[in-house]
């Protein structure tokens, strides 16, 4: 997998994060630096261990699957993004404002499953798994601090927005593995 590919694949991931780190500026009256910090620390961390947790588990079952590795990668993300686009479909749900560690680690591990199956999928396609979780993470706390400041400024409009756009973009990225495996490109 290439460099631009594990990019767009991150900012695919980053999405969820995103929309949930702008729900959480929108619940703040006064937003601090230390909220964009933590809140990225938690969801880039979160993201970056799942996807490893997955690519280990992944490769135990790789022998198995080898043959048909490029179908399970392609409904894995297709699903993560039918589930994302339909989430953003939904009306929002409010968040309460608090930054600690009981708020954001139920937060960032229900946001980080998609990242675990992903791993499984990298697993599967034998993707270098250290710089992909560190791009991953990286990508995720930049897009997380970002989404705090972004939602505590402009409000809720962009939350949907941003989780329909990952849901495309893991679609479109599972479609591209699939056709690439398949020799259609």
């Amino acid at each position: 997998m290439e460099l631009w590919e594990l990019m767009v694949i991150a900012v695919g991931l980053s999405m969820d994060a995103f929309a949930i780190a702008i729900c959480k500026g929108l619940s703040v009256n006064k937003i601090e630096k230390k909220h964009m910090i933590i809140t990225g620390l938690w969801f880039g961390g979160a993201q970056a261990v799942m996807p490893l947790i997955g690519y280990l588990l992944g490769a135990g079952f790789q022998s198995f699957i080898e043959s048909i590795d490029h179908w399970i990668a392609f409904i894995l993300l297709g699903l993560i993004g039918i589930g994302m686009i339909r989430e953003s479909k939904q009306e929002a749900k409010s968040l309460d404002d608090s930054f600690s560690a009981k708020a954001m680690l139920p937060l960032s591990i229900a946001n980080s499953i998609d990242a675990l199956v992903v791993g499984v999928s990298f697993a599967f396609l034998k993707v270098n798994i250290i710089p992909s979780i560190l791009l991953i993470g990286t990508v995720t706390f930049l897009f997380s601090a970002f989404g705090v400041w972004l939602g505590n400024k402009f409000g809720e409009k962009y939350c949907s927005k941003a989780e329909f756009a990952g849901g495309i973009i893991l679609i479109l990225m599972g479609t591209r593995i699939l056709l690439t495996h398949t020799g259609v490109i």
